[in-house]
């Protein structure tokens, strides 16, 4: 039956029934932004893809796969009555059915009420660890279970696990307490401890589950509207307007918490930006590629955030600044630490460029070197701060100096303001295309440099990591095509050589539904990037002239490890003369680096690193009996001991501040403690030590 709300008038003539309105009906919001989504992608999506039955599975592959991406909800026969629908979610997208979503709603709702009665039973009793048993954590591994007491196995064995690294952890911190005569720590006995740890996972996973029983119809049809997005690209995506306004409070740079972009990965909420000067930078232990699985406010219990929303995740880990948030990590190599971050407004000063005099000891030359953490700029006020002004700044402080070259650091630095990176590159070239932007129509336009006064002209190294994305590749990239710099670092850059656009769907409503707002916005893919030479940086991202071992070298990290990115292509080469006044010997550079790469024992370290932690990233096989279990963690915390000195000691570089900043500094104790905490950091950089190395070393440069 359908409900109808009557407005009244009440006047003196009595009472008039004005009109009768029809709420809004789910069903209705859901299919008109269908039709808006599917209208957007083929008109303003810069690959739009024909909706066929190839497309059609794509999306239910990646659907299915967020919909249980543990595979502990959905049984084998779920998956084969839904995969009835494999080839027709286009045809879906096109006339409005919601038979496929309905359907898939239905049995995960139902799933997941079975899971919270699967837990309740398992963890009633006790476990036996002394039993011989495994579990594989890698769900790509699993089938789906076949029954359901296959799949009560499997919760069995997922909640044994996760009672077990608690219980281990407990049992440790008390023999370490017993150590060290600390009478504050409560002893417990094995079996005391194991009732502990179970009713801590029960209360964990309670939690979770009814989070996840608490989803509302809505949110899941909306992770279904992006999964069908996402098979366009991975940047391109729907956001409804709750998320739009976390979206926008994330990237406006005003940063109460503790300072770290994060994002959804397969269940996981994910570390992928360190804002630099932010809490968890001065904080020094959270990294990108972090996975947070649990957050406690001060004096309280964690809460699971595995498979919770980002949104509601993120609202934990927000907070008022003087508080302290407690994160239990993953780390990239499998292990788990507790990070405790206290919440604070970021300086904006310690975002922006900044620079330091570097000298190699023995050595005479003076290296200018700046730091440059994104490519920023207000986009309110033409008039105020900018990367391109505060570079300039900075540059000109250097060359005060007298430097004998620049290294300028561009690792970590995930992109910005395209025209702050052309107007920066044009810096160190007379004049010329910096990058090629390409639309979906049209030939590319070409972006110049038009100001022929180059600011510097001496050796230049430019340096770049797997995290330097967008227009740091730009940048990069250009210097590379000029042969203007000598580009070293990780083996590739990030590979986003893409540009995203937000449109809100509000506009595009039909009048007749008017009453559905507000739906938000949609985020698309409009542009590519393309390199002077014609290539674009979108998926392969840069490789560096001088490539140096990091612990990252064999782990899948930037654009490649996403769900269907954007292919690399070539377009024709913009027409620029390459620089012909190089100070830097390459031929020379690339002979005397690798020699040192071949004898020199920290490279060595660091490429066993590397080796170590792809190593131990791919082991997802646990054992569950406890000494067994005891034994692997103890092998794998004596692996990584070997590499505990790395990036600990001071290297043979001193680091100053230029003399235009001593009269600030002098003036400001709090600055300059922190300038000169920076340059102990500096001191401690094994790849900046041979950037300035490589520009300290005459027989690689030529003094003009």
């Amino acid at each position: 039956m359908r409900r109808y709300a009557i407005y009244v008038i009440l006047s003196m003539a009595g009472i008039l029934l004005l009109a009768a309105w029809k709420p809004t009906d789910p069903v209705t919001r859901d299919r008109v932004l269908m039709n808006l989504v599917t209208n957007s992608l083929n008109n303003l999506h810069y690959n739009p893809k024909e909706l066929n039955d190839s497309l059609s599975a794509q999306v239910f592959d990646l659907y299915l796969k967020r919909l249980d991406i543990s595979k502990r909800f959905l049984l084998q026969e779920d998956v084969n009555a839904l995969s009835a629908f494999r080839y027709s979610i286009d045809d879906a997208f096109q006339d409005g059915s919601m038979t496929f979503f309905e359907l898939s709603n239905e049995i995960i709702t139902r799933r997941i009420d079975e899971a919270q009665q699967y837990a309740n039973e398992i963890l009633a009793q006790p476990f036996d660890f002394s039993k011989e048993a495994f579990i594989e954590t890698d769900a790509d591994k699993l089938d789906y279970a076949a029954t359901p007491d296959e799949l009560k196995e499997r919760w069995q064995l997922n909640l044994k696990f996760q009672t077990l690294s608690r219980l281990s952890g407990k049992m440790e911190e008390q023999e370490k307490a017993i150590e060290k005569g600390d009478t504050t720590f409560t002893q417990k006995t094995f079996a005391e401890w194991e009732v502990w740890a179970r009713e801590n996972v029960a209360k964990r996973n309670k939690d979770w589950l009814t989070r996840l029983q608490k989803t509302e119809r809505k949110e899941r049809f909306d992770m279904f509207l992006n999964a069908f997005i996402n098979v366009f690209d991975p940047h391109s995506g729907y956001y409804p307007p709750k998320a739009k306004e976390d979206f926008d409070i994330r990237f406006s740079g005003q940063l109460e918490g503790i300072g770290a972009t994060l994002e959804q990965e397969d269940g996981y909420i994910k570390v992928n930006r360190i804002v630099p000067g932010s809490a968890s930078a001065r904080q020094g232990e959270l990294e990108v590629g972090d996975l947070i699985v649990k957050v406690a406010q001060d004096g309280e219990e964690p809460v699971d955030v595995v498979d919770m929303r980002l949104d509601d995740a993120v609202r934990l880990i927000r907070g008022p600044k003087g508080t302290t948030v407690h994160l239990t990590v993953r780390k990239i190599d499998g292990s788990l630490t507790i990070i405790s971050i206290v919440r604070e407004v970021v300086v904006l000063e310690e975002t922006f460029a900044k620079s330091a005099i570097l000298q190699e000891e023995g050595s005479k030359r003076r290296i200018g070197y700046i730091k440059l953490p994104s490519f920023y700029m207000d986009f309110n006020d033409s008039q105020g701060r900018s990367s391109a002004k505060d570079v300039l700044a900075e540059l000109n402080k250097l060359q005060e100096e007298g430097i004998d070259g620049l290294v300028f650091d561009l690792r970590d630095n995930g992109g910005g303001s395209l025209m702050d990176a052309v107007s920066i590159a044009g810096y160190f070239i007379e004049k010329g295309p910096v990058v090629q932007v390409k639309s979906r129509m049209g030939a590319p336009s070409v972006f110049d440099d038009k100001d022929a006064k180059v600011q510097y002209a001496g050796p230049l190294v430019v340096m770049v990591n797997s995290f330097s994305a967008s227009a740091s590749e730009i940048f990069a990239a250009a210097m590379q095509d000029y042969g203007r710099a000598l580009i070293i670092g990780s083996a590739t850059t990030f590979g986003k050589g893409t540009v995203q656009r937000f449109f809100e769907l509000d506009r595009m409503v039909p009048q007749e539904n008017e009453d559905i707002k507000p739906l938000g916005s949609i985020k698309l893919t409009t542009q590519k990037f393309y390199r002077i030479n014609g290539n674009t940086t979108q998926l392969q991202g840069l490789t560096p002239d001088i490539i140096l071992p990091d612990r990252f070298a064999y782990v899948d990290i930037g654009e490649k490890e996403r769900d269907y990115p954007m292919p690399w292509n070539i377009i024709d080469p913009a027409t620029y003369q390459p620089w012909t006044s190089s100070t830097l010997d390459m031929k020379a550079i690339r002979q005397y680096q690798n020699r040192r790469m071949t004898s020199d024992t920290t490279f060595q370290l660091l490429q066993d690193q590397a080796r170590q932690l792809k190593s131990q990233r791919d082991a997802t096989y646990y054992p569950l009996e406890w000494q067994a279990y005891l034994d692997f963690e103890a092998l794998r915390k004596a692996e990584n001991k070997r590499f505990e000195s790395l990036g600990k000691n001071a290297l043979d570089i001193m680091a100053s501040y230029p003399k235009a900043d001593q009269i600030l500094l002098e003036a400001d104790t709090v600055k300059r403690a922190t300038m000169e905490k920076w340059h102990e950091q500096l001191r401690k950089d094994r790849h900046l030590f041979e950037a300035v190395n490589i520009l300290s070393t005459p027989k690689l440069v030529r003094v003009n």
